[in-house]
């Protein structure tokens, strides 16, 4: 069965059907897709060598054949900053408290980059331990997404790290800038490479380094982010195999206005002048500002559009809230968490959450809670997985899958 992606869950037996073309238009796109149990269409893989009975050769029909494609995940790993900061730190710097902060946030501590960290070094350290998890070699890596809105370049971070790791065949490596849905959105990428594209493995990082973009006078902003970095490969498998069962994605720009870093302009500089003759120019500098967050806004948009994905994501799959071992969202909030537990009946037992240690990680939480959880044995081979990132854009997005 295709959901609304276009993917295909044959694990699902009431929602195999044998053959249905169809051609639709999604939140995510465009997909055309041919339904056929345990097949997927990859428009661009043909066969160069086989003739039709017409005798007219494959590449002069263009006509794409049905491989057995699916995707699933096979190793994960998570790095974070030495420098610790707690709650009763912030309390030296700010108007606050650590019963202020845990009670409101959940939050007890966070990791933050000094000035000798670079949120690359803590991506590849991350990179490094998922590939060595899902014995990978990185000269087998065939794409490196890069999930961040915070990048040591402005062009991106993502050839950097493929580089560090010594990927000897250049694999593509790019950025997808989506904040706190980042990583949901780079696995979903990850899938679309693999069963569109042929690819074979892809390294998912998510990664954000929030603390340099905080104004650490506002209680409001400064007491919920940290710095860290988290990673899974991705791999490509036969479709009995496939992990991932169904995903939903949205976005929604009026929301912005609560959640941003806008770019500005200098008040003062302006190191080349004016030449008299055009009005405001030469440009000023820009650079962007800290994080402007309305709270109360944001807590209302996500206990509400959270659960809805997710139910979204399970129907898609043919599958019940009951089917899931572990519900992992992304680490904003306990209230939110709580919220979003309580909506879909899952009890606090079956809740991945890092988020007292570290913080609002943003692309990094998904990666660095399952990380943990997989280590300490919390997650296991097999074990159905409800994950949810939300947050800036404003962007939500949910994806159910099983590890391993």
């Amino acid at each position: 069965m295709a959901n609304a992606s276009g993917f295909l869950t044959p694990s699902v037996p009431n929602l195999r059907r044998r053959i249905q073309l169809s051609v639709g238009t999604y939140s995510s796109g465009v997909c055309s897709f041919v339904r056929i149990s345990r097949r997927v269409l990859c428009s661009g893989i043909i066969d160069g060598t086989e003739k039709h009975a017409s005798g007219v050769s494959p590449s002069e029909s263009r006509t794409p054949r049905i491989v057995s494609q699916g995707c699933k995940l096979v190793g994960c790993g998570s790095a974070v900053p030495s420098l610790e900061i707690s709650n009763d730190d912030l309390a030296k710097i700010v108007d606050t408290n650590d019963e202020w902060i845990s009670v409101r946030t959940g939050i007890r501590k966070r990791r933050v980059l000094s000035g000798r960290d670079k949120l690359t070094n803590l991506a590849v350290e991350a990179a490094r331990k998922a590939l060595q998890m899902a014995e990978v070699d990185p000269d087998d890596v065939d794409l490196v997404l890069m999930c961040t809105s915070t990048p040591e370049d402005l062009f991106g971070s993502a050839p950097q790290i493929q580089k560090a790791l010594g990927c000897k065949r250049n694999p593509l490596a790019y950025d997808i800038t989506a904040a706190c849905s980042g990583f949901v959105l780079g696995l979903i990428s990850a899938a679309c490479h693999i069963r569109g594209g042929g690819f074979r493995n892809v390294l998912v990082i998510g990664a954000d380094s929030l603390s340099r973009y905080v104004d650490w006078t506002d209680r409001g902003t400064c007491i919920i982010f940290g710095d860290a970095a988290g990673a899974v490969v991705v791999q490509a498998c036969n479709s009995e195999e496939d992990g991932l069962f169904g995903f939903d994605v949205h976005s929604d720009g009026d929301g912005q206005r609560h959640l941003n870093a806008t770019i500005k302009e200098s008040e003062t500089d302006n190191a080349l002048g004016s030449n008299g003759s055009v009005v405001d120019f030469p440009p000023r500098r820009s650079s962007y500002s800290c994080i402007q967050m309305n709270g109360k806004e944001v807590f209302r948009f996500a206990v509400r559009s959270v659960p809805q994905s997710i139910e979204s994501a399970l129907e898609k799959a043919g599958l019940p809230a009951s089917s899931i071992d572990w519900l992992l969202l992304h680490q904003a909030n306990r209230r939110i968490i709580d919220a979003v537990a309580a909506r879909l009946d899952v009890p606090s037992e079956r809740i991945i959450s890092n988020l007292a240690n570290y913080g609002n990680t943003s692309a990094a939480s998904i990666p660095l809670a399952l990380d943990e959880a997989v280590r300490s044995g919390k997650v296991k081979a097999g074990h159905t997985i409800a994950a949810a990132g939300f947050g800036a854009g404003l962007t939500w997005g949910s994806a159910i899958v099983r590890w391993g």
